[in-house]
């Protein structure tokens, strides 16, 4: 690999398909870019404390921490949650900061909802959720 592909890979990450599988089963997965590592996953780490999170989400790139597991169907979903609520409102990121700031990262309305959200498509894959964009 050249050198600036490596400094690419490093501050935008590495493109990840998901596995065939997984999407069958939860084929909005399909809907989302996503991405390995890249300096998205340590600033949300910088931001919460830590040295990197599980996945960060800008727009509709979901950018997944080094040592994220593909078959963590949870916190993938969770992700694409946050793809729709980009999706739905220009405003979302502004909105998210200020929810953060007002009630804290676990009490966002935004991670709420994206913890609900996946929680329901884990427990009822071929349903979809009442909430669903």
């Amino acid at each position: 690999m050249g050198v600036w592909r490596r400094v690419w890979h490093a501050l935008a990450g590495a493109p990840v398909t998901l596995p065939h599988a997984l999407v069958a089963r939860w084929p909005e997965l399909a809907r989302a870019r996503w991405r390995r590592g890249g300096l998205p996953p340590r600033v949300g780490g910088w931001c919460l404390g830590t040295d990197t999170v599980g996945a960060i989400t800008l727009w509709s790139t979901i950018w997944l921490g080094a040592r994220t597991r593909l078959d963590d169907v949870e916190l993938l979903l969770h992700e694409l949650r946050h793809v729709e609520q980009f999706a739905r409102d220009r405003t979302f990121p502004l909105q998210y900061v200020w929810e953060s700031a007002r009630r804290g990262y676990h009490r966002n309305r935004f991670e709420v909802d994206a913890v609900r959200y996946a929680a329901h498509r884990v427990r009822a894959p071929n349903e979809p959720s009442n909430e669903d964009v």
